[in-house]
């Protein structure tokens, strides 16, 4: 593993004034490049695969379709939460990432102890969003401030941060492992790390039909590598389902054009190769769930390798197993 190193850049904090209803206040970050590569506008040490500002203007978009109550965004929600409840510890300050902010603060129900929750998302329009929502009562005295900024530039000190939440947001990001790294440093020692991000299988349905659609209409594919809708006139709520989740592809090297023929055409292939009788079409989303803590003394510890004094074939023979 590469050395981290930690430098600066400026974002911004969203914070409620008598006056004034935003105002924007200047906050250190830090990063997970060194020197050379943050500097060096020529290198390509650092791989870029999404256009983070397309995405921030897909959330302000998004902020905007968004419907209430998804069903599918509560569900990732909750079980992300539950998760609080399994730790007996609390966690007084806690920072939630982009993805579905509105969701974990109105779904949050007090759990987890927490007395100061810090919402940050790139998107301005989606933190106001999640700002007007309706808050729940055992949230009220909760309080809530929200940071304009990036998942890769974390704006926050080492060690000031209890939980770091992350529900449907970092599946964006260019360097995965980067702002992982940034998440840890930024948690006090035995802090809890806690996402949901969409994984490999997502969406398969759609990539298989739009990649069969330009094949037979354009005689070739555009990179479809993460989750991705530009099927604008195609009859699918499906498409318009991702528009309001922010969910719609991202990738550098994507085709800014869809024509008109291959949208259709992916629609039709989409809905023979995987239609129900019933007229509805599914669609897969895996969800992969991580929980990680930063190290603390008063964590167990593994026992030495080789110190076990009971072996595997007495444990089979105490628990009377023979399949």
């Amino acid at each position: 593993m590469r050395a981290v190193s930690l430098f600066q850049r400026t974002s911004f904090l969203l914070r409620r004034r008598t006056k004034e209803p935003y105002a924007l206040q200047p906050s250190r970050s830090f990063c997970t490049y060194n020197g050379d590569e943050f500097n060096s506008s020529n290198s390509t040490s650092r791989v870029k695969i999404f256009d983070r500002n397309l995405k921030r203007r897909q959330r302000d978009r998004a902020a905007w379709l968004m419907r209430p109550n998804d069903c599918f965004v509560d569900a990732v929600a909750e079980n992300l939460l539950d998760r609080l409840e399994d730790c007996k510890k609390t966690f007084p300050t806690a920072l939630c990432l982009g993805g579905s902010l509105e969701a974990i603060k109105r779904l949050l129900h007090g759990r987890g102890g927490i007395e100061r929750l810090i919402m940050m998302d790139a998107s301005y329009d989606m933190l106001k969003l999640c700002k007007d929502s309706q808050q729940d009562a055992s949230n009220e005295r909760i309080e809530t401030s929200f940071v304009v900024g990036d998942e890769e530039f974390l704006p926050f000190k080492e060690s000031s941060l209890d939980t770091v939440i992350s529900c449907l947001g970092l599946h964006w990001t260019n360097d995965l492992p980067g702002a992982m790294i940034q998440c840890k440093l930024a948690l006090k020692p035995d802090g809890l790390f806690l996402a949901a991000i969409l994984g490999g299988e997502t969406l398969k349905e759609l990539r298989i039909a739009c990649t069969v659609a330009q094949m037979e209409r354009e005689g070739g594919i555009s990179p479809r590598v993460s989750p991705l809708a530009q099927v604008r006139d195609a009859a699918l709520d499906l498409i318009e389902h991702l528009r309001s989740m922010g969910e719609t592809n991202a990738l550098l090297q994507r085709n800014n054009i869809l024509k008109r023929e291959t949208a259709l055409a992916t629609a039709a292939i989409y809905d023979s190769m995987f239609g129900a009788e019933d007229g509805t079409i599914p669609a897969t989303f895996q969800v992969i769930y991580m929980t990680g803590w930063r190290e603390h003394h008063s964590q167990q510890k593994a026992k030495r390798r080789g110190s076990a004094t009971v072996s595997f074939q007495d444990l089979h023979k105490y628990f009377g197993g023979e399949n």
